[in-house]
């Protein structure tokens, strides 16, 4: 382990030894400091994200890089002095008049391991929880997004003490390092596999982890919707960023009977929306360019149409075999599989059999439907006639399940995640509870009705 590391882990443990409860007034203007920051220098934060991408929308990334970053701290500091309130459990009548009540409190020590993707807003969405919640973060954003790595590292140190907020810039080697540090907490944004060794270098120190992992989320057009409009949403969620979001919809489900319609849909929407690739955002690298195209090549030479407008364009994938790597494996770009079943049923059928994906994305309007997929299907989240946008919701949860991930936070889901809710009881001066002490009585263990 570097000195480096260690020292700054030190040094944070330090200070959460002397201020282990930050009150209302530091916390809030730790999230104002982390604000500043953002509005500020978010020039520079454009320039450095099209720098690790490449091309990327200047749009898009004041949208859901620096905008959602100022509307997270701002809810956040006008609910936290209510989220930082105790409050009062009921009591058993048998322990009356005893009182008790939960009381938030910091972890500790949150360390915080990044992606690549958007690599602003998924960097500092968990440290505006952690701050919240009183905690001092360590944060290692992704090697992959240098520029914008470098820019976090550099402004982090200008707007905060080392033992407040630190960044700290390696490889996957550092990672692994960072991954073993015995922090109070771990939140990991990435694929499934690497989340997996995180949740396994944590579990030496017993740190509780946050994995946030994405998957294959699906996209059900049911035959009651609007072929337009759902198209619209799926092309907005898939052409978003390229493709490279957890959330994005991965493969698209529609009975047989409405297939060409719902491509034809499909084909309108890339044109309409992406008609200019000035306005794409590119792979982050070169590799990942050609994984892509690779999926899509495979496609063809197994007999797939692919129907690819180019340009960074999303791309459909019609009726793909369950054996190639396009569905096989998140896709995380601009391929998009659409796939013909028989019916609802078969739909159903076949999101059950494969693992638990971060959101489920159905357009209906039928409320049976609606009801059904509540109830018969997993997923991170739920949402209907629409893509991406439940994320944008500051009072939703924000996580998966099973190999989608561990954990939710956002809001007051994320104060909760980051915070120990400690339990508090308050025996009262005069008490029966001492007749509960040996020796037994027999009556009054069936006066209280305890046997």
């Amino acid at each position: 382990m570097t000195h480096d590391l260690t020292g700054i882990f030190n040094a944070q443990r330090h200070a959460v030894n002397q201020t282990p409860f930050p009150t209302l007034s530091m916390r809030r203007k730790r999230l104002a400091r982390l604000a500043q920051m953002t509005k500020r220098h978010q020039h520079d934060i454009v320039r450095a994200i099209q720098a690790d991408f490449g091309q990327r929308s200047a749009i898009e990334i004041r949208l859901v890089e620096i905008n959602s970053v100022l509307q997270a701290i701002s809810y956040t500091r006008r609910h936290l002095w209510h989220w930082m309130r105790p409050w009062r459990a009921s009591m058993p009548w048998r322990l009356l008049p005893a009182r008790a009540r939960i009381s938030p409190q910091p972890l500790g020590m949150v360390g915080v391991i990044s992606p690549w993707n958007y690599p602003w807003s998924l960097a500092l969405m968990p440290v505006i929880d952690a701050f919240a919640a009183g905690n001092v973060v360590m944060l290692k954003p992704s090697e992959l997004s240098s520029h914008t790595s470098a820019l976090l590292a550099r402004l982090v140190a200008q707007y905060f003490t080392q033992d407040e907020l630190s960044v700290i810039q390696g490889d996957a080697s550092i990672a692994q390092e960072f991954s073993a540090l015995p922090f109070d907490h771990l939140v990991f944004t990435g694929s499934t596999s690497v989340g997996r060794q995180v949740a396994s270098a944590a579990a030496a120190n017993l740190t509780p982890v946050t994995l946030e992992l994405g998957g294959k989320s699906p996209a059900l057009v049911a035959g009651d919707a609007d072929m337009d409009k759902a198209a619209a949403a799926i092309i907005f969620g898939k052409a978003f960023n390229g493709g490279q979001t957890c959330l994005a919809p991965d493969y698209v489900l529609v009975e047989s009977r409405h297939l060409e319609a719902l491509i034809s849909a499909l084909n309108r929407a890339i044109l309409q929306q992406r008609p200019d690739s000035r306005e794409a955002t590119q792979p982050i690298n070169e590799a990942h360019q050609q994984r892509i195209e690779a999926m899509l090549a495979e496609a063809r030479d197994h007999g797939c149409r692919v129907i690819d407008h180019g340009n960074y364009a999303p791309a459909l994938v019609i009726d793909p075999t369950q054996d190639l790597h396009i569905m096989r494996e998140e896709v995380f770009g601009r391929g998009l599989p659409v796939i013909s079943v028989i019916n609802i049923d078969a739909a159903l059928n076949f999101i059950n059999a494969r693992p638990h994906a971060l959101a489920l994305y159905a357009f209906t309007d039928d409320k049976a439907l609606q009801s059904r997929l509540l109830q018969t299907t997993r997923s991170g989240a739920l949402v209907f006639n629409e893509t991406l946008l439940h994320h944008a919701v500051p009072t939703l949860p924000f996580g998966g399940l099973g190999e989608s991930g561990m954990g939710a936070y956002h809001g007051r889901s994320g104060f909760d995640r980051f915070s120990h809710l400690r339990s508090v009881f308050y025996q009262a001066k005069r008490t029966t509870s001492r007749f509960l002490h040996p020796p037994y009585r027999r009556w009054l263990i069936k006066l209280l009705r305890l046997g």
